[in-house]
């Protein structure tokens, strides 16, 4: 990855997250849906297919997560068609990073929700007054926000089951890395690894895929796939300035606590 296309992210970061997705990283359809389930399943009544207007009302909206500012996609999700990784099992994996739900869904809706930014606790410095290192200390910190988009999508019959099989399925197959394209842009994950899921649904799958190999080290991006009943949930959160500061970060928690309660 070069340093150039980490500024050029920097300067676009609460913007497409195809576009996250891929600069920073620059199945089978089981019905075994085996995972984060604890016998939830068993206790609740038949699932419904949501429609389009259903999901409208259920996906997160402004003023249903305290400390974020909630609205559209900047950018918009991708056509599923525009987005392909080099190898096909890989694809539900780069789809959830770009905020595709995998499968076949028969309606879905998308959110993003930008964390608020820190109130600072001193006036900032004139940008001719600071060297290049606590310039870069300044923008980072200015960038340590959570950019999170939420992805509903509703399926007929055992769509969802399948939908998130085929992602527990990628994220083994893909452990080693693999490339991804969108609209020309290339970019590559050189690790995936399944990561603790929330347990704020019926199943659910968590990963996480790094780029190890660019100039500004590994850059890690976050998913989850949450199925609650015949609708998925997928969860992408981006945070430039913990990436920049070699900070730790996962999927927003408030983020998907909100908008698992909607579903409820």
């Amino acid at each position: 990855m070069k340093r150039s296309s980490g500024v050029r992210l920097c300067a676009t970061a609460a913007v497409s997250v195809l576009s996250l997705a891929l600069v920073t990283g620059c199945g089978g359809e089981k019905s075994d849906d085996s995972g984060n389930t604890s016998g939830k399943d068993a206790a609740k009544p038949a699932a419904k297919t949501l429609s389009a207007a259903e999901l409208q009302k259920l996906v997160i909206a402004k003023g249903d997560v305290p400390g974020h500012e909630v609205g559209p996609v900047e950018g918009g999700v991708p056509d599923r068609s525009k987005v392909k990784a080099g190898d096909a099992e890989c694809e539900p994996v780069l789809q959830a990073f770009t905020g595709i739900a995998p499968g076949a869904p028969v309606a879905n809706t998308s959110r993003m929700a930008t964390q608020e930014t820190k109130t600072p606790t001193a006036e900032p410095s004139s940008p001719e007054d600071l060297s290049e290192g606590a310039l870069k200390d300044q923008f980072t910190k200015a960038m340590d926000l959570d950019v999170t988009v939420v992805t509903l999508a509703s399926y007929d019959g055992d769509g969802a089951e399948r939908g998130l099989a085929s992602v527990r399925d990628a994220v083994k197959a893909c452990a080693g890395g693999f490339s991804g394209e969108q609209d020309g842009e290339k970019g590559r994950f050189t690790k995936v690894a399944e990561e603790k899921p929330s347990g704020t649904g019926d199943a659910s799958v968590a990963f996480t895929a790094t780029d190890e190999d660019g100039e500004d080290g590994a850059l890690p991006l976050h998913s989850e796939v949450v199925r609650h009943g015949r609708t998925l949930a997928v969860y992408t959160t981006v945070n430039i300035g913990a990436m920049m500061g070699k900070k730790p970060y996962t999927v927003s928690a408030p983020v998907m606590k909100a908008q698992a309660a909607k579903l409820k």
